[in-house]
């Protein structure tokens, strides 16, 4: 069995950058996609997901080093679930349930130039395909 999963979409906040106990980076970052369409009755609507992305090893510390709040980007990887199967489901502080799409990815392309927040310019692609001991995985 395989997926893959490929997400286009702009960074919502700086990237977020730790150390396992072992020493292994791990870079968080969100990105949202955007949608946008008419229903039957000509309302535009516009839809925003959110994709929590998880890098590890030095492509955490690229994405760390490059990636600013707006940058577009690519990313592939492999789409996170929780034991069931389905999206990781929370509580935010307000005490309202919510739910994300969490992504490990295997593949990060930089889409906006270096000091240019959202404008596209596709540079190549940073990889890294690093296995993580699950004993290393602070969450």
């Amino acid at each position: 069995m395989y997926q893959k999963v490929v997400v286009v979409g702009n960074l919502g906040k700086d990237p977020e950058m730790r150390y396992t106990p072992n020493g292994h980076a791990v870079c968080n970052f969100n990105i949202a996609t955007n949608r946008t369409y008419k229903t039957s009755e000509g309302v535009k609507v516009e839809e925003v997901t959110w994709f929590r992305i998880t890098t590890w090893q030095k492509l955490a510390e690229l994405c760390n080093q490059y990636l600013k709040k707006g940058r577009k980007v690519l990313v592939e990887g492999r789409l996170n679930s929780d034991e069931n199967g389905n999206p990781r489901v929370w509580t935010r502080d307000d005490g309202t349930p919510a739910a994300n799409f969490e992504l490990t990815a295997a593949e990060v392309r930089f889409l906006s130039p270096a000091g240019d927040n959202g404008n596209s310019a596709e540079e190549g692609p940073v990889e890294e395909n690093v296995e993580v001991p699950a004993e290393d995985i602070p969450f």
